[in-house]
C-alpha cells in the first residue's frame, strides 16, 4: 500500500460551534481511502487554539506555553475525529512519530495532533511523511489552494495549479515567531517536503470529493508541488 499523509486544518474541522455532520462524512471517506492506501491525519488546532493562545497571550504567559495549548487543542480535535472513525483508528492521538508508525501496524488510520513547541501541524505532517515514507502529503485546508498571496485580503491574488518546491518556498508567507500562525503552508513544512521530495497537495477540506481524489492520487482541483 502506498502512504498517505493529510493535514487538515482545525478550522477545517471544527469552524464552528457544532458541526459534526462535516466530521461524519469525513470519518466516512477517510474510511474508504484506507482501504486503498495507508493513512495518517494530522489535526491542526484552528480558531480554537487561536483563541486560547490569543487569551493567554493577553494575560501573559509566554510563547512555548501557549505552543503547548495549541498542541493540546490539536489533539482535542484528533479525538474527535477519531470517535467519528471508531475502531478504524488509533484511539487515541499518537504523541510521537514512533508511536504513530508503530500504531500503523496494527490500524488503518492513526492521527496526530501537535508535537512540538514551535512546530506547526504543517511541518508535523511533513516531518511524518519523511519518517513514513509517504508518497503524498494532501494538505486540507480553507482555500482550495496555493495562491500568490492571500485571497481572503487581496482580490489579484492568483491560484497556482502547479508549483515546484523552490516556488513554493519562495512564495511561502512570512510569520512571525509566535504560537498559532495562520498560513496555508509554513516555511518549516515547505523545507521538509522539499529535501525529501514528497509531492504535495492542498486542496479545500470542506470539498470531500476533491480531498478524495487528492488522497489517492487522482486528478484533483487544488494545487500539486512536485519537483
Amino acid at each position: 500500500m502506498e502512504t498517505v499523509v493529510v493535514s487538515i486544518g482545525g478550522s477545517v474541522l471544527v469552524p464552528d460551534d457544532h458541526d459534526n455532520t462535516y466530521i461524519i462524512k469525513l470519518a466516512k471517506m477517510l474510511k474508504d481511502v484506507s482501504e486503498k492506501v495507508r493513512l495518517f491525519v494530522v489535526a491542526g488546532g484552528g480558531r480554537i487554539a487561536r483563541y486560547y493562545i490569543k487569551l493567554g497571550r493577553d494575560m501573559g504567559a509566554d510563547e512555548s506555553y501557549l505552543d503547548d495549548v495549541g498542541i493540546e487543542v490539536s489533539r482535542l480535535n484528533a479525538r474527535m475525529l477519531i470517535v467519528a472513525l471508531g475502531d478504524a483508528a488509533y484511539h487515541i492521538p499518537a504523541k510521537t512519530f514512533d508511536e504513530a508508525l508503530s500504531a500503523s501496524k496494527g490500524h488503518k488510520i492513526v492521527l496526530m495532533g501537535g508535537t512540538h513547541p514551535g512546530h506547526t501541524t504543517d511541518a508535523v505532517s511533513a516531518m511524518l511523511g519523511e519518517r513514513a515514507g509517504a508518497v503524498r502529503l494532501v494538505n486540507a485546508t480553507s482555500v482550495d489552494g496555493v495562491y500568490t498571496s492571500d485571497p481572503n485580503k487581496d482580490p489579484g491574488a492568483k491560484k497556482l495549479d502547479k508549483l515546484n518546491f523552490k516556488e513554493l518556498l519562495s512564495i511561502c508567507l512570512v510569520v512571525g515567531g509566535g504560537a498559532g500562525p495562520n498560513v496555508v503552508f509554513d516555511p518549516l513544512g515547505a523545507k521538509i517536503v522539499a529535501r525529501s521530495k514528497i509531492e504535495t497537495r492542498v486542496v479545500h477540506g470542506r470539498d470531500l470529493a476533491e480531498l478524495k481524489k487528492a488522497l489517492l492520487g487522482l486528478e484533483f482541483k487544488g494545487t500539486v508541488i512536485s519537483e
